[in-house]
C-alpha cells in the first residue's frame, strides 16, 4: 500500500493536486514563471523517446514529473510519490491538462479580450485569473496561441493553471471557438521559376508531389527521438528549399508542419523562429 505523507505535512499545492487527481483531473506542478519543471537528465531533449504518466504511456518509464503537460497524472499515488515530493515543495502553482480532462480553456489575458468574448462567445463556466479570465467549455480541440489579441486556446497537448472551479454552468465547446484556429489557405502565388524545357508543369505544383513532401516532413519530425529543435529546423529548411520558391506552399501546409513540431514539444514561438531562420538561410 502506498504510504502518504500525513495531511498536516502535505504542501498546499500537493493537497490541491491530490484532490483534483482523485476527481479525474490530470495534474502537474508548475515552477516559478508558471511553467513546468524541466526534464530530468535521462529525459532531456526527449532522449528517452516517450511521455510518462499519460493514459497511453510511451516507452519512457521515468517516474518524475518530466515532459511538461504530458506528465499530468490522475493517479494520486504518482502525484504523492517520493519522486514528486521535492518538486511539490518547490512548486509555485498547480496546473492541469485540459485536453486530457475533456475540456477547452479559452484564456483571456486582459479586459479587452474579455469584452471580445462576451460579445462573441456563448456563456460558460468562468474562472478569474491574475489579469483576465478562463472560459471553460466541455469538449477538446487543438491548442493555439494568439488566436485573437490576448486570447489563447488551451486544450489538447497543453496545460493551464488551476485557479479554482469557477462559476457558471459549463457548456459545450461551440463552433465559434473551433473556428478561431482555422485559417484560410493563402492563395498560390505565380510560379517564379521557368517551365521545364520541353513543356509540362513545374513539378513543385503537382499536388501529389507536394503532398508527399509535406507528409515525409511530418513523419521526419514525428520520428525524432532526440535533438528535436535541430530536426525541426532541418526539416523546415528542406521543405522550403524544395517547395518554397515557386509559390506552392500555403499556410495550411505550414500549419501541418508546425502541428507536428508542437506535438514533439516545440512551442509556437520556436516553430515561427525556425521557419523564419530557414527562410533567411535560403535568402527568401
Amino acid at each position: 500500500m502506498t504510504q502518504h505523507t500525513p495531511l498536516r505535512r502535505v504542501p498546499r499545492h500537493l493537497r490541491t493536486a491530490l484532490d483534483l487527481a482523485a476527481r479525474g483531473v490530470p495534474v502537474l506542478p508548475l515552477r516559478a514563471g508558471k511553467v513546468p519543471f524541466a526534464n530530468c537528465p535521462a529525459c532531456r531533449d526527449n532522449a528517452c523517446g516517450g511521455r510518462p504518466n499519460m493514459k497511453s504511456p510511451g516507452p519512457c518509464l521515468c517516474s518524475r514529473p518530466c515532459h511538461g503537460w504530458a506528465a499530468a497524472t490522475v493517479n494520486p499515488a504518482v502525484a504523492n510519490s517520493p519522486d514528486w515530493a521535492t518538486v511539490w515543495r518547490q512548486a509555485e502553482a498547480v496546473a492541469f491538462c485540459p485536453g486530457e480532462a475533456g475540456v477547452t480553456v479559452v484564456d483571456l489575458d486582459h479586459a479587452e479580450a474579455i469584452d471580445w468574448a462576451r460579445r462573441t462567445l456563448p456563456p460558460t463556466r468562468t474562472v478569474p485569473t491574475t489579469r483576465g479570465e478562463h472560459w471553460i467549455y466541455r469538449g477538446t480541440m487543438p491548442s493555439a496561441n494568439a488566436v485573437q489579441p490576448g486570447v489563447d486556446i488551451k486544450s489538447a497537448m497543453s496545460y493551464a493553471r488551476w485557479l479554482g472551479p469557477g462559476t457558471g454552468t459549463m457548456t459545450t465547446l461551440p463552433d465559434t471557438v473551433r473556428a478561431l484556429i482555422v485559417r484560410k489557405p493563402s492563395p498560390v502565388r505565380p510560379v517564379a521559376v521557368p517551365v521545364p524545357a520541353g513543356g509540362g508543369e513545374c513539378r513543385h505544383r503537382t499536388p501529389a508531389y507536394l503532398e508527399r513532401g509535406i507528409a515525409m516532413a511530418e513523419q521526419q519530425i514525428t520520428s525524432a527521438a532526440s535533438g528535436v529543435h535541430a530536426t525541426v529546423y532541418r526539416t523546415f529548411l528542406a521543405v522550403l528549399s524544395t517547395h518554397g520558391r515557386c509559390g506552392c506552399l500555403t499556410e495550411t501546409h505550414m500549419a501541418r508542419l508546425f502541428t507536428a513540431a508542437q506535438a514533439k514539444g516545440e512551442s509556437p514561438r520556436h516553430c515561427a523562429d525556425a521557419w523564419s531562420n530557414a527562410r533567411t538561410a535560403l535568402g527568401m
